[in-house]
């Protein structure tokens, strides 16, 4: 079991904390939840939306906690050291980095922001990296791979918590690992997930309407995602080097703000003739794209597996990053490039024999749905059909947004449940509706509500006919959704397969469950 001196953790510590000498404990491990306290650990008291660490430092200690950190003074006093500091949840990162002996100091590490794309434009760095020859590892909202090692990350999308960055950016480093690529949401690095990671280089793939729920507006939740870029001039010398490399995307309406946060050198990419990697000859089809990839110093052919203009612009940011930023030759980035099969739950085909495309895909922005909807057009010349939701407790404008793209882009919409939690389903589909009817749908002609998401990806798949594609959008490779305060087990791959099964009368995985299905479709559709 590792064990550490509490001493050491502060002695790199760059925030400021009270007492100034720190007791002679030895911690065994960090955590936030007293519930996973176990005896030697350190507990660190964050305040949370609703509860308050602090309210449980008794059964912290009760469970073996060895020491405490917190943001508040005491009432009383407590059997355990207590060190006092300014933002406990700030803190937590920079401990937890103490802690496993600050692991991003001794790897040069890719981080990847933005609102859509990052999970994708990690996979193609990290496959790059391999082709090259480089020993790395990922940390995505997916999954962490470390070597042969696969590691999920949680049932729902964002930036791991800061102890278990640390801990898989310290795997990699004992795995004898050099580089990571690291996918860092807007929430991550508004709640100091990531600051003690030490980036050597960032790259962006947009900036659009989402998360304004949390931001409170664009302009918030693009200083967050700015984060990364004005980290990277902090980050301390280290004895492989230093890249130092911002890469921007050129056609992004966040170019100019992210060059005037960031001090280092920068290199753009772009689908026209602006960027410094730039892409021409693009030629789609079903299957995958070809195009040519060019810079300064370099013109080489590229295939991939993916499929829409959005994934040649993810491509050329992976490239830029690589080829300007890690110097790895560029016919080495278009084989690393050309070996990504594709990502889970991104246009991931599910094929069981029907005679339309059935494809899922984890777009649930206004703009990664409107690029989805558009590449779908370009795969086919007959209807598109496009079944989704948007969540609860979230960015609400997004609704009505959505609906209209998919108004405007869909032949048939049918919206459904999407992570509704406490609010009201009903509520929720009531204002997407609303979206699609500004733009001159007709319910139960054009769109249609369908609560339950497995009856809703069944309904969708009765409308469609030879040479059609049906989309089930926004929920991608995640396992679950949330109903009230419930994570029930779903994923959309399996329910497409499901409804598949049921509609073509052969053997398939069972439906998952939701509460939804409690009522019938004819009862939901009256």
């Amino acid at each position: 079991m590792r064990s550490i001196a509490l001493k050491s953790l502060f002695s790199d510590f760059p925030l400021p904390f009270q007492p100034a000498t720190v007791p002679a404990v030895r911690i065994s491990g960090i955590t936030f939840d007293s519930r996973v306290v176990r005896p030697g650990n350190l507990f660190v008291a964050m305040r949370g939306h609703n509860t308050d660490g602090h309210e449980y430092i008794h059964n912290a200690i009760e469970n073996g906690a060895a020491a405490v950190v917190g943001e508040r003074d005491l009432d009383e006093g407590v059997s355990v050291p207590y060190i006092r500091v300014e933002d406990a949840r700030q803190s937590l990162t920079w401990l937890a980095a103490a802690f496993y002996e600050w692991p991003g100091r001794r790897l040069t590490v890719v981080g990847v922001t933005g609102t859509d794309g990052k999970t994708t434009t990690c996979n193609l760095v990290y496959r790059i990296l391999l082709a090259a020859g480089v020993q790395a590892g990922m940390i995505s909202t997916v999954n962490a791979l470390i070597g042969h090692e696969v590691l999920d990350t949680g049932f729902h999308v964002t930036t791991p918590d800061a102890p278990d960055v640390q801990r898989y950016m310290a795997k990699m480093v004992a795995a004898g690992l050099t580089h990571v690529v690291l996918e860092t949401t807007s929430h991550g690095w508004a709640q100091h997930r990531v600051d003690a990671c030490e980036f050597d280089l960032g790259v962006v793939t947009n900036i659009t309407h989402e998360h304004l729920d949390e931001h409170g507006s664009y302009e918030n939740y693009r200083a967050a995602k700015g984060r990364l870029f004005a980290s990277l001039e902090r980050t301390l010398p280290k004895p492989q080097g230093n890249p130092h490399l911002a890469v921007l995307n050129r056609d992004d309406s966040s170019y100019a703000y992210l060059s005037s946060v960031t001090n280092v050198r920068k290199v753009s990419y772009s689908l026209g003739e602006a960027g410094d990697v730039c892409a021409s000859e693009v030629a789609f089809s079903p299957t995958g794209m070809r195009f040519l990839a060019q810079g300064q110093d370099f013109r080489v052919p590229v295939r991939t597996n993916l499929v829409g203009k959005y994934n040649v612009s993810n491509c050329l940011a992976a490239i830029a990053a690589c080829v300007l930023g890690l110097k790895i030759e560029a016919q080495v980035a278009a084989e690393g490039i050309a070996s990504l099969p594709g990502i889970p739950g991104r246009m991931e085909a599910i094929d069981m024999g029907q005679g339309f495309a059935a494809i899922v895909d984890f777009a649930h922005t206004p703009n990664a749905l409107r690029v989805t909807l558009e590449t779908a057009r370009e795969m086919t010349n007959g209807h598109v059909i496009a079944v989704f939701g948007s969540a609860g407790l979230r960015d609400k404008e997004k609704r009505r947004m959505m609906a209209e793209v998919s108004a405007e882009l869909a032949d048939l919409t049918v919206l459904t449940a999407e992570d509704p939690r406490s609010e009201s389903l009903d509520g929720i589909l009531g204002e997407m509706a609303e979206g699609a009817k500004v733009k001159g749908r007709h319910e139960g002609e054009s769109f249609w509500r369908v609560p339950d998401r497995g009856e809703a990806i069944k309904f969708a798949l009765q409308l469609a006919k030879p040479g059609d594609i049906v989309l089930s959008c926004g929920k991608g490779h995640e396992q679950s959704m949330c109903f009230g305060s419930t994570e029930y087990l779903w994923d959309d791959r399996t329910a497409m397969r499901a409804a598949l099964a049921d509609y073509l009368g052969i053997s398939g995985p069972l439906m998952p469950y939701l509460p939804t299905r409690d009522k019938s479709e004819a009862e939901w559709l009256a």
